[in-house]
């Protein structure tokens, strides 16, 4: 066909202008249709139709709140990723704040937060939008926050070395340096963001709190509708958009940045198999982009770069010591006094709970770590070696990539009932093996919710190894053993640590559907701490819902200060590229 021979010509030609001027048309004419008939829906009031003529709107909605969520997790990440890794002061609290904030379940907040938002917009549906989309916000930002952090510390020596004789300032080294060593990383956590977004899209779309029902039009609130409606054919038919997305996402956006990204890779000769995509190829061959990137773009990001290097090297120089001092102490003072405050009226609360209440605490965070632990040893021994194989196939990676995508995406919770009766029995919900085997559906159900974390970062650990590093371990004719422990194992633990940490906040976050559900009208629980902030908000005793809460975050604060930092101090400063 013409277009193929132009695609493989490496050249520009009006067929890669026919075929952007068209895409650009057509999404033009559907966003277009997406806002008419969003702005009916949104004003419509909060009936959620089951149409299949409503299935587009619906997901054009849900995507504009995936995009805008997804838009604040990136400039999240990328600050708070920078102000951790480089402020060592700063590291000690901001690295347990994200470990708390990850591992929290959603329902712990959820009440206050959405009646806060609600109360701050009154009028409309602003506050149910602003809460759904900062709910699909703590669902992706951060995986992608501490993988920029552990880009940031692993970067070579040497390359820090260079970029401070060139003396770059702070934002001439995040543009040439920081952000093309962490591009890799981000790309794939971004990718597992965007599955995690559409994994707590119903959740964010549609919920209620007591009396009251907050919903909004989307696909998230579609299929929960077709759900509690038991409409099998609008459920397939919620189901199979969904996929479609999937899908179109993956050829259109994730591809073309993989295959981008690859020439970030710390590599000194060109790989044979480099990513390849369809997309990226037209882009690059059209003369319409051509011309924008020469004309448009790039004077653009050159005034940009001018502007920003002035105000960072001003920024940069030397301010007087002794105002930033008294503001420092000022601003200590009143966050130790609020700080002091909370734990007060805290500690007056929980003072209200019965001492047998009370000793069920340390049982239940027990009871909790021990399944978290067993979930993470389950992923680690199936995604490490599936994710080296993916990571060093290029064309398994891109024939996978959109299966493994709508594998993370399909939501876990909606799989539970049906794993509970499969394990505990049809018959009955009682028995001596029950509390075994609702145990063991509680860890299944952390492992369809957390694996894809560690799986993504392992694939993206491999496929940043660099080809010449691959091609010496071929002429030293090292085994496969050998192989593993000298190359490959070292390359991705800082991935693998990534992975971990953000699947660990993943399972503890699990944990509040994981040891409490109701199935056939009957509620089964386990000892945990998840069980016990569910019982809380359910029962509606804040007390309980407080001190379970702050024991989970005491004892996720501990195991990162214990372990995880351990193993981030050691990705950098054994398995980084540091010459």
């Amino acid at each position: 066909m013409p277009l193929q021979r132009a695609l493989a010509a490496e050249r520009t030609s009006w067929y890669a202008d026919l075929a952007i001027g068209g895409g650009l048309l057509a999404l033009l004419y559907l966003l277009i249709q997406a806002a008419t008939g969003g702005s009916h829906h949104l004003t419509a009031g909060t009936q959620i139709h089951l149409a299949y003529s409503d299935l587009p709107v619906y997901a054009g909605l849900s995507f504009l709140r995936m995009l805008t969520a997804y838009v604040l997790a990136l400039i999240f990440s990328i600050v708070y990723g920078y102000a951790a890794a480089y402020n060592r002061r700063a590291e000690r609290i901001l690295l347990p704040i994200l470990d708390i904030l990850q591992s929290i379940p959603i329902l712990s907040f959820l009440p206050s937060f959405v009646l806060a938002l609600i109360a701050l917009f009154p009028h409309g549906r602003t506050g149910v939008e602003v809460a759904a989309i900062l709910l699909i916000f703590t669902s992706q930002a951060w995986n992608m926050t501490f993988a920029f952090y552990s880009a940031l510390i692993t970067i070579p020596r040497e390359l820090r070395e260079v970029a401070a004789m060139n003396r770059l300032s702070p934002w001439q080294r995040l543009r040439q340096l920081e952000l093309p060593y962490a591009t890799v990383g981000l790309v794939w956590n971004s990718m597992m963001s965007w599955a995690g977004g559409w994994f707590f899209l119903m959740e964010s779309e549609m919920f209620t709190l007591g009396s009251r029902d907050f919903r909004l039009p989307g696909l998230g609130s579609y299929l929960q509708q077709a759900a509690n409606a038991g409409s099998v054919g609008a459920t397939v038919a919620g189901l199979l958009t969904l996929g479609a997305l999937i899908v179109l996402l993956d050829q259109l956006v994730w591809r073309p940045i993989v295959a981008w990204s690859d020439k970030f890779k710390m590599e000194m000769v060109k790989g044979e198999q480099a990513p390849r995509s369809a997309v990226l190829i037209l882009l690059r061959r059209s003369r319409l982009v051509a011309w924008l990137t020469a004309n448009v773009f790039t004077p653009a990001l050159e005034r940009l770069d001018q502007a920003l290097t002035r105000r960072t090297t001003e920024v940069a120089t030397p301010q007087p010591a002794k105002r930033s001092n008294v503001v420092n102490r000022v601003v200590t003072i009143v966050v130790a006094a609020l700080v002091v405050l909370a734990l007060a009226r805290g500690v007056s609360l929980i003072e209200q709970l019965p001492s047998h209440t009370l000793g069920l605490l340390p049982a239940a965070a027990g009871e909790t770590a021990l399944r978290v632990v067993i979930a993470l040893i389950v992923t680690t021994l199936w995604t490490v070696p599936a994710g080296v194989a993916i990571g060093l196939n290029k064309p398994l990676a891109n024939a996978l990539q959109p299966v493994v995508q709508i594998l993370a995406s399909f939501p876990a919770t909606a799989l539970f009932p049906g794993i509970v009766v499969a394990l505990i029995g049809g018959g009955t919900l009682a028995g001596g093996s029950r509390d075994l085997n609702l145990n063991a559906a509680a860890v299944i159900l952390m492992l369809l919710g957390t694996q894809w974390y560690v799986l993504f970062n392992v694939i993206a650990g491999a496929m940043a190894i660099p080809d010449d590093l691959k091609e010496a371990s071929t002429l030293f004719r090292l085994g496969r053993v050998l192989r593993w422990r000298t190359l490959i194992l070292p390359a991705i633990f800082p991935y693998l640590v990534t992975g971990l940490i953000t699947a660990a906040g993943g399972a503890w976050n699990a944990t509040i559907v994981a040891e409490f559900v109701t199935v056939r009208g009957h509620t089964l629980s386990v000892l945990g701490l998840g069980s016990l902030i569910a019982q809380a908000t359910e029962g509606g005793n804040y007390a309980l819902l407080l001190a379970a809460t702050a024991s989970l975050s005491i004892l996720v604060v501990a195991i990162n200060r214990l372990f995880w930092r351990r193993l981030y101090h050691l990705a950098e400063f054994r398995f980084s590229l540091n010459g």
